[in-house]
């Protein structure tokens, strides 16, 4: 059986790729806006959109607030990084580590993205220009001000809330709105597995919390 270790870098590598390699894609395919239904679906489409902020396209004000946001982001990942050490030295469950190396992943997928995106790309417009990549005029933004490339959009449904509903009565509910990308979804995934191992994986199977490689 692979071991924990070997388990973390596949995730991490294997997450990092898929999501570079569709931003990619994405980035030099599609004009900022432009969206295509996946496999003819009605509700899930790739639909590009560039942000500043965090994921799902929350954003964290201002040019000072995107170069905080950044040094956040790296700051997260050394930590994530010393966690996940930490968790291989200590041999716990194989669903920590997994967790773990989710989050890692996908905080170093954006990472790539605002530290070198707008050195890497041209500007992404919506008059029907793609973005070039290693323009030679130069990038749309310095080191560490580059947009994070989103791409999945799934407006499962759309409707209005009910007159009665607190501030928001008659107004329309979107579900799914915010765009995101496979980072986004690694993070999310990395966190809702880690608190499940927080909350329930000393009751898991009558396991105990820590294990060693062999008993694995």
């Amino acid at each position: 059986m692979i071991s924990s270790g070997r388990l973390a870098w596949v995730i991490i590598l294997l997450v990092i790729v898929a999501d570079q390699g569709l931003k990619f894609y994405i980035k030099t395919n599609f004009v900022h806006g432009e969206e295509q239904a996946i496999l003819g679906l009605s509700w899930a489409f790739l639909r590009f959109e560039e942000n500043n902020g965090m994921a799902f396209n929350w954003q964290f004000g201002g040019q000072y607030g995107k170069l905080i946001l950044t040094f956040l982001r790296i700051s997260a990942m050394i930590i994530l990084a010393y966690f996940l050490r930490q968790a291989l030295i200590e041999n716990v469950r194989r669903a920590t580590i997994i967790g773990f190396s989710l989050v890692l992943a996908g905080a170093g997928g954006n990472i790539i993205d605002s530290v070198f995106y707008g050195v890497l790309f041209s500007e992404s417009l919506v008059d029907g220009s793609v973005a070039q990549f290693w323009p030679t005029d130069g990038g749309y933004a310095p080191l560490l001000f580059g947009a994070v490339v989103d791409m999945f959009y799934l407006p499962i449904w759309i409707g209005e809330y009910p007159d009665w509903f607190p501030f928001l009565g008659g107004k329309v509910f979107h579900f799914f709105r915010p765009v995101f990308n496979i980072a986004d979804m690694a993070i999310f995934s990395g966190v809702i597995l880690l608190i499940k191992e927080f909350l329930f994986g000393k009751q898991i199977s009558g396991q105990p919390e820590y294990q060693t490689l062999e008993e694995e």
